[in-house]
């Protein structure tokens, strides 16, 4: 019978790194284990795991197949491609469209360009965790600044860590998401965002909060 082993899933990893780093081609491998089923339904998202969650790698297989002696054969891995999306918007939530980047990635810079809603998504490597991000069109809101990415590092949205997160890169400072945080200043990032979506304004981040929160973030 295989043989699995138990991952506890570090800050910055999500399913589709771990499964690279382990040799699978395809994260679903992984992903829909029997053994995970747990998992699955209290994350959903194999992309937003949370420090400390337990995934089960299960032992790979070998496969055959039929081949001709003294022949050539030519075998085709189906790797399994992950993607970033990045939104730009200013101050008012509204998108910086079409406008030229650079983005730094894995020591290398690729041009991109954000379409008019401002989205920028393209196929990276499962193993990046960190890039960098410029708009280079002169007279655009945040022309020149870097803008770091962290892949990967975004918390569930059930987690305090997760809301956090969201919010601030929503533009609505929330403190600090690594160590210990500041309760008011988290609390009046709350009430920000609830008052400018048309929620109760009461500063707790509760199921109907975490839901637009979601609908404006995207996940």
């Amino acid at each position: 019978m295989a043989s699995s082993t138990q991952h506890s899933v570090k800050q910055g990893e999500h399913v589709s790194r771990i499964a690279t780093d382990c040799g699978f081609t395809d994260y679903r491998s992984i992903w829909d284990y029997p053994e995970n089923a747990e998992l699955r339904k209290q994350r959903q998202n194999p992309n937003i795991l949370f420090p400390g969650d337990q995934l089960i790698i299960p032992e790979k297989e070998n496969k055959e197949v039929p081949g001709g002696t003294e022949q050539r054969h030519r075998f085709e891995a189906r790797i399994q491609k992950l993607k970033l999306r990045v939104v730009l918007r200013d101050a008012s939530e509204r998108p910086i469209g079409s406008v030229k980047c650079d983005l730094r990635l894995e020591n290398q810079v690729l041009q991109v360009a954000a379409d008019a809603r401002g989205q920028i998504e393209l196929v990276i490597p499962a193993t990046a965790e960190r890039a960098e991000l410029a708009i280079t069109d002169p007279g655009t809101p945040l022309s020149g600044v870097p803008l770091p990415i962290k892949i990967g590092h975004l918390d569930p949205l059930d987690e305090l860590s997760g809301q956090m997160g969201r919010l601030s890169n929503l533009g609505y400072f929330a403190g600090a998401i690594e160590g210990e945080h500041d309760e008011m200043q988290f609390r009046s990032a709350v009430e920000e965002f609830q008052c400018e979506h048309g929620l109760k304004v009461d500063g707790i981040c509760g199921p109907a909060t975490q839901a637009k929160l979601k609908e404006i973030y995207g996940c």
